[in-house]
């Protein structure tokens, strides 16, 4: 760039966010100046001529968008880019809209701007080469007229060059920087012809919404270049399972579009399910780890209701956020029933805890660090034959951490394993372990009631696993009465078909349901009538000091009266003295469970022979 340091200007309200930029391309060797409000950057730009802007979009007075709009309006000062900061992903399009060159996301990573900035940088060298090259030719071709048989050649030399320069500018504008797949841009330009063709001929054809699942994991576990590599390799994956004629882009993020021409909803289906399938079958490799990979996908048919990208685009987030709350690994089609899974499956202070989470559970999952616990369930009532009850446990997940050597509670991790998609490989651990260990005692079968296994509500609307934990049964010879699964009354009762299916399918094993936590969410009496629970756990919440709460006492007394119609037998839960238990005896409550009767116990093959032999 003729010698002189690009010139670049921030435009924050925000010192901080200024000072942050600034030690952000410190090193570029970059002439900064700053603005902290609308005005003095137009101010600025007019009189200094900036090279580029990053300009935020939130600020009082005149914002980021307006200050774009009257950079651009002013021929001097329309060629300076602008590069958009913000935190709001609404605010990209309008950007782009706005006449921005691209845009930074907040909170700001040191690499992601030093990236955005270079490669604004490559676009201005080019251009400025551009300029100064045709200046040069024009001024070549008036010297040379007379000397046409020797300059030709020359000619398609310095033309080529041009050419290529060209195509490297258009290729920048639009491709993306990391993945070197097309960009959103691109992407809306191709849709906009391809609806154009629809609107006019009927043509078929779909978009692809894909959303890798583990991106956020890996990104914050390993860091930006993790995520990066991670990117590549995705889009590489799903370029392998397209056409030539289909069309791949990067939206951003970790979401990626797919526009297939002239296929059928049907067609578009079955390429979606190949993306899953080739997605599921590969493990990202970072430093000795191996991270598996899923992807959610929305697939919207393109028709004649839809008439612009943005409408497309909004269709499709709606559609991936369906297939997101019925789990990860998850295929919906727009203006369809959801697809079963595919495959098998802040303060700075917060987001680097979840950092550590990220390892931390993904690393316990693979080298076993969790534990079971288990809490006795026992009898308030008498039996009528006086003999005793059969063994009836709650198991209780628990996280060794081998660093501090210390067990940790579900209340410290169940949190960000839901946030990190790993809540339902927890409770598929948690399953498997209690039916092996359950397999290990065949002779003890006959003493055990039941063992009672938590499920999240990711894991209720899991379509597979009632089908694994059939091949579990059948492996380890175990009758599926002897487990009984906890579902909570708000996860139970989210939807009510999705659970009554996954119920009715674990029942056909023998297996039992439990409704846990009744009283802390907003079921209805002839809710609880229509799904097929086996018992009712009142939430210990009320349980607990109800000898010394009325109103609490009172609602554990209507909702075992709501049971006792129901004829389902009530588990009391944190029952911690003897005065609340004689209480719940008097309500005729059937079980207690809580440490005035136990304290939760690692459970093994041995513990459960020795409770079984008393």
């Amino acid at each position: 760039m003729d010698g002189r340091p690009l010139s670049v200007l921030i435009v924050d309200d925000t010192p901080e966010n200024i000072d942050v930029l600034s030690a952000m391309l410190d090193g570029l060797g970059c002439e900064l100046m700053v603005a902290n409000q609308g005005e003095r950057a137009l101010e600025l730009a007019a009189r200094r001529r900036p090279d580029l802007i990053l300009l935020d979009v939130m600020m009082p007075g005149m914002d980021g968008f307006e200050v774009c709009r009257r950079l651009k309006a002013d021929m001097a000062l329309a060629e300076i880019p602008v590069v958009f900061v913000t935190a709001r992903t609404d605010d990209i399009a309008t950007g782009f809209a706005m006449g921005g060159s691209d845009y930074i996301t907040k909170p700001l990573h040191a690499e992601e701007v030093r990236a955005r900035v270079r490669h604004q940088v490559e676009r201005l060298v080019l251009l400025r080469e551009l300029r100064e090259l045709n200046r040069s030719l024009e001024d070549r071709v008036r010297e040379r007229t007379a000397e046409l048989t020797l300059a030709n050649r020359q000619l398609r030399i310095e033309i080529n060059e041009r050419r290529y320069m060209q195509d490297r500018l258009n290729y920048l504008a639009t491709h993306d920087f990391v993945t070197r797949q097309f960009n959103r841009g691109a992407l809306d330009a191709h849709v906009s012809e391809l609806l154009a063709a629809v609107q006019r001929d009927g043509r078929e054809a779909a978009f692809l919404l894909l959303d890798i699942d583990q991106f956020r994991l890996v990104n914050e576990s390993c860091g930006c270049i993790a995520g990066d590599e991670l990117l590549r390799q995705f889009a590489e994956l799903v370029a392998g399972c397209l056409d030539p004629h289909d069309f791949l882009a990067r939206l951003g993020g970790d979401q990626f579009g797919v526009v297939a021409g002239g296929l059928s909803t049907a067609q578009a289906t079955a390429l979606a399910g190949r993306i899953q399938a080739q997605v599921s079958a590969y493990e990202f490799p970072w430093e000795e780890r191996r991270f598996p990979l899923s992807v959610t996908l929305a697939v919207v048919p393109l028709t004649r209701d839809i008439v612009s990208f943005e409408q497309l685009m909004l269709l499709a987030d709606e559609c991936a956020y369906h297939a997101k709350r019925s789990g990860r690994g998850t295929l919906r089609v727009h203006g369809a029933t959801p697809h079963a899974p595919s495959a098998a499956g802040t303060p700075a202070d917060a987001g680097r805890e979840s950092t550590n989470w990220a390892l931390t559970l993904f690393d316990a999952l693979q080298q076993h660090h969790f534990r079971i616990h288990a809490q006795r369930i026992v009898p308030l009532q008498a039996p009528a034959d006086r003999r005793p009850a059969p063994l009836r446990l709650e198991t209780l997940v628990r996280l060794w951490d081998p660093q501090r050597q210390r067990l940790l509670l579900p209340g410290q991790f169940i949190g960000p394993a839901v946030r990190f998609h790993l809540v339902t490989d927890i409770d598929r651990w948690m399953v498997r372990q209690v039916i092996e260990l359950l397999g290990q005692v065949p002779d003890r079968h006959a003493a055990i009631g039941q063992v009672a296994v938590n499920l999240s509500a990711v894991s209720v609307r899991d379509t597979t696993l009632p089908a694994q934990v059939a091949d579990w049964l059948t492996a380890h010879r175990v009758p599926g009465k002897l487990l009984c699964f906890e579902i909570t009354e708000t996860e139970a009762i989210v939807n009510l078909d999705a659970a009554s299916q996954f119920m009715q399918q674990l029942r056909d094993l023998g297996c039992r349901f439990a409704l846990d936590d009744f009283g802390s969410g907003f079921a209805s009496f002839s809710t609880l009538r229509r799904l097929p629970f086996d018992a009712i756990k009142i939430d210990g919440v009320f349980v607990r000091d109800m000898d010394t709460d009325e109103v609490h006492a009172g609602m554990v007394r209507s909702m075992t009266e709501m049971a006792r119609l129901l004829d389902r037998p009530v588990v009391a839960e944190w029952v911690e003295s003897e005065q609340v238990a004689g209480q719940l005896r008097e309500l005729g409550v059937t079980w207690g469970q809580g440490h005035a009767f136990h304290q939760p116990e690692e459970l093994t093959a041995e513990r459960l022979r020795a409770w079984t032999a008393t």
